[in-house]
Parts: C-alpha cells; structure tokens; sequence
C-alpha cells in the first residue's frame, strides 16, 4: 500500500546573508541545507567550505546574495589554530594515523618567533594529498584513500598576518589571516619542520570572511530555537558582501539606465539630479551601486576609463 505523500512545504523568495558559526562534525553542505529549510528559502549557497573538523564562520547567501557569493569565494580568511608538535599523520591534522613522532626540544619564544617569521608574506605550499584539489578530474584524497601519492606542485599563497597565541607545550594556539588556497595544516606542519620537530592540526576555528566576522554569527541549534520573524531578522542585508566597495547612488533616471546595463560616465553624475559618489572610486576598482531615493541596491559595477559598467545586477522588487 502505497504512503501518502507529504505536503511539499511552500519554499519562499528570501534575499540576505547569514553569518553562521558551523559547528565541528558538519560539513559546509550538510549546514547550508540545514539552513535553508530553517528559513524555507527557495534559493542558497555558500561562499566557499570549511572542512568538517573546523568551526567557526561560514557565511550563506540567501536569493539575490548568491550572485556576489565569488567574491568572498577570492577573499582573505582569518582563522584561529592550534597545532601539536612532535607528532606528523598522514593527513596533517588529528585525523590521520600517526607517521612519527619526535621529541620537543629547544622550543622556546625566540625560537617560535624566528620560525614564524619565515612563513609571513608570499610562501610557496604543497597542497596535502587529503585535499580536494583535482588530478586528472580526480580529488587528490582519492588517490590518498587508495594508498597512491601523487605528484603536486607547489603553489604560491600570502600569509599576511601571522602570530602566537599561547604556548603550552607540546601545543601552540596561533592566528592566521591568509589568501585563498591557503591550507592551514600544511601551515602547521611546515612550521613544524622549521622547528625540527614537526607537527599536526588539532583545532581550527574560522573567524573572518573578508570583512566579515564571528561578531554577530549565530549557530544552527540557535536559530532551530527562534520563531520564524526573529530568524528573519538576524539575516544581514545582500551589500554586507560588499562593505569595502565605494557606494554610488544614482538619481532616477540614472538608476532606471543602470537597470538595464547601460553604462554611466562618472565624469557626468556629479552634475546629474540626485547622482552621488562616495570617494573617487581608483581606475578598474568595482563599485556597489544604488537607487538615491529609497536607498535600494541596484548591483555591482567596474570603472574603467572613465565609465561606471554595470558587472552584477540586482533584481528589485
């Protein structure tokens, strides 16, 4: 006998940003759909994952939000780490089975310091087999799983800031902010074989997207315990993405030619009714554009020579 079928819940328009803190054991996916169906949102993505063993903030674009999700896919990451010295696995982090262990000796604070010092700024990284980087349009964990290594090559990445944040041997807590493609592991264990002792992850908290924060992140039991007006209302507006832009409001008629992607010559709009620029936005820097009379975004646009270009454009409702 066949079962009824359940009523398809009704899925809604919903345009906005989470900040959610994922908790350890969930995967960025798993936490996007368990978000989703909390909101009942027709449409969602993330702006890039956060391994399943890592915590910490994962924004999640709701709706019209989705279409600037590249841009914190290319931004900088701050995360906090700890790693255990003495001890290499295979797979760089607490996961991974044992490969050696070696004593703790002469690590002290001017010790830690020189060799932190040597992994600031442009460092070339060997992505770790236990990635999902693709070879042959197959992820290296793949290959890691079938007891293959192959050969990578190594990929430049930017640390740009790097510090201790305590010391309990055999453990160093520290804070990285870094370029995309940055692995934090193979951070930790290289800074471990600077130290002559090697080394593995054992917790990694993310705390910055950009500029973005863990500020005002709310978890998933948080939200599963709010009425539905009072979830809606930790959702952050669609330009939270796009905070370090220069913000150009455009009088009516400007703003109805923008809609429809036509360009805008700068040099005209501050004679224009209603046009303003906050600050010269420099030669190819992208702008976050909109409508001067209610304030609405109306997208993304590039100046290039002269000329506002409408990149990214946003449904008005």
């Amino acid at each position: 006998m066949n079962q009824p079928q359940r009523p398809r819940v009704p899925r809604r328009a919903l345009d906005g940003v989470l900040l959610l803190d994922k908790p350890i054991g969930l995967s960025s996916n798993d936490a996007l759909m368990a978000a989703k169906r909390l909101f009942l949102a027709q449409k969602a993505g993330h702006t890039g994952t956060l391994d399943p063993l890592a915590s910490g903030l994962l924004p999640l674009c709701f709706g019209e939000a989705t279409k600037f999700s590249q841009d914190l896919l290319d931004a900088d990451k701050t995360y906090e780490a700890t790693m255990r010295l003495g001890i290499r696995t295979s797979t760089g982090d607490a996961e991974g089975e044992v490969l050696e262990t070696r004593a703790v000796v002469d690590v002290d604070d001017a010790s830690l310091a020189a060799a932190f010092a040597r992994f600031r700024g442009e460092i070339v990284q060997v992505p770790p087999m236990h990635s999902a980087l693709k070879r042959d349009g197959k992820p290296l964990y793949a290959y890691a799983r079938a007891g293959q290594v192959v050969e990578r090559e190594g990929r430049t990445v930017t640390i740009r800031s790097l510090q201790v944040l305590g010391c309990a041997l055999p453990d160093i807590t520290f804070r990285v902010t870094c370029s995309k493609g940055t692995y934090v592991r193979t951070l930790a264990e290289d800074i471990g074989e600077a130290l002559g002792c090697g080394a593995h992850l054992v917790a990694l908290r993310r705390t910055g997207v950009g500029a973005l924060t863990l500020e005002h992140a709310v978890t998933l039991d948080a939200l599963s315990m709010m009425e539905a007006s009072a979830r809606d209302s930790v959702l952050r507006p669609v330009d939270a993405l796009l905070s370090t832009f220069v913000a150009v409001r455009l009088g009516e008629e400007e703003a109805r030619r923008f809609q429809h992607g036509q360009r805008l010559r700068l040099a005209e709009m501050s004679e224009l009714a209603g046009s303003t620029t906050e600050g010269d936005p420099a030669e190819g820097a992208r702008v976050r554009v909109y409508r001067a009379d209610d304030g609405a975004l109306l997208g993304v646009a590039r100046a290039v020579a002269g000329v506002l270009a409408p990149e990214r454009l946003v449904t008005v409702k």
